[in-house]
């Protein structure tokens, strides 16, 4: 009984601090980036979550660089995302 209770006390932990880390990569975005390109990786992130967060953490690898002057507008988060992604693969249907 107090394993499963230590269980349950680590499970909420764990929640609080990826909460947390949530809130401050919230925050990183916040800073860095124009409220247009917020709202790309927001549309992004509900087909692709994995890779935004990919994103994001490079987002923040370059702001802690110092690399970031300004804020990084919705043009260059494109670019950025085009740069990521790499080259996609053309599917081409042909019938005869």
């Amino acid at each position: 009984m107090a394993e499963l209770q230590q269980q349950a006390i680590d499970n909420e932990n764990q929640q609080k601090m990826q909460q947390e880390l949530e809130m401050q990569k919230k925050q990183v975005m916040i800073q860095i980036l124009t409220p247009e390109a917020r709202d790309r990786l927001g549309n992004l992130r509900l087909t692709k979550p994995d890779f935004v967060n990919q994103i994001e953490l490079q987002l923040i690898q370059i702001a802690q660089s110092g690399s970031v002057k300004n804020k990084i507008t919705d043009d260059q988060l494109k670019d950025l995302l085009k740069r990521v992604s790499g080259t996609k693969r053309e599917i081409n249907i042909r019938r005869k």
